[in-house]
């Protein structure tokens, strides 16, 4: 549509993420894992760009690669999803929900202690297979990932945020390229979304100062309204014992202030302490 005539070819990688579906995610490098190989490719030019979900992009990228373009955003919310119960309070005591978030996790122990939340990996029609199979009572997946496959019936509803507050990025596509490559940034610029790109920028921001990383218990979700953005945060201990919560307004041409602000408060009621115990509970060296 905004290049008529560009010939696009797609390029086939295998991600160690992809691969390693047994462990949990935070047991075996995070996020980054679905990363490494993708960026190989672009550095060997076997391919120009890399299209990621933002909730799966590192903190910190090699100096040689930038997002050039955010895509708007789709549902950001955590889904419910289910073949018997249409909700997470109509499950029996000891129901087995699947989810390999340390985020969705805590929060869900925190609101649900009498559920017993079990890791899940693979893609989402393999997670779905599993529940198909009678494995779980219910599985917890990104509504976005769900209405891009056009599986939006699998979804009996979306959490709420008070319930499960998002991950960083999360419904938000990223387009990653090498930063020497001013032709191919001119190409992506016009897919990026400025208002995704502002609210993804805050609540990366909150994530960076933090030092969280992006396999540990942190949400964060911020919306724009006129020329003001909200932004909601959160950090959690995977038991669910304890979180954290922030909700701060600014303005929204200053989304990294504001994300270093939700920060501070954060940090402010304690969610270092947090953060290092759940480092230490993991052995995730922080990024």
């Amino acid at each position: 549509m905004h290049h008529p005539g560009l010939a696009v070819e797609l390029v086939e990688v295998t991600t160690t993420g992809d691969r390693m579906l047994e462990a949990p995610l935070a047991n075996v490098g995070g996020k980054g894992l679905f990363m490494k190989e993708l960026e190989v490719s672009l550095l060997r030019g076997r391919a120009d760009i890399a299209v990621h979900s933002m909730k799966d992009v590192v903190v910190h990228l090699p100096d040689q690669f930038i997002i050039s373009a955010i895509c708007e955003r789709e549902d950001p919310h955590d889904a419910f999803v289910s073949n018997e119960y249409p909700a997470l309070d109509h499950l029996p005591n000891g129901g087995r929900v699947g989810t390999c978030s340390l985020r969705r996790q805590a929060q869900l122990r925190s609101a649900y202690p009498s559920l017993r939340f079990e890791n899940l990996r693979g893609n989402v029609n393999s997670r779905l297979s599993k529940l198909d199979a009678g494995e779980f009572d219910a599985i917890i997946l990104a509504a976005a990932g769900l209405k891009r496959l056009d599986l939006s019936d699998r979804i009996r509803h979306a959490l709420n945020t008070d319930v499960s507050l998002p991950a960083v990025g999360q419904g938000a596509v990223g387009i990653e390229s090498r930063r020497s490559d001013i032709a191919v940034q001119d190409l992506l610029k016009p897919l990026d979304h400025l208002p995704t790109r502002r609210c993804v920028e805050a609540e990366r921001a909150m994530n960076e100062k933090l030092e969280g990383g992006c396999q540990v218990p942190i949400g964060a979700y911020a919306q724009i309204s006129g020329d003001r953005m909200l932004l909601e945060g959160l950090v959690g201990s995977v038991d669910g014992s304890h979180l954290i919560r922030t909700r701060i307004e600014g303005t929204a041409d200053e989304p990294i202030r504001l994300g270093k602000r939700a920060a501070d408060e954060l940090i402010r009621r304690g969610a270092q302490d947090i953060l290092r115990e759940v480092f230490s509970e993991n052995r995730t060296e922080r990024p």
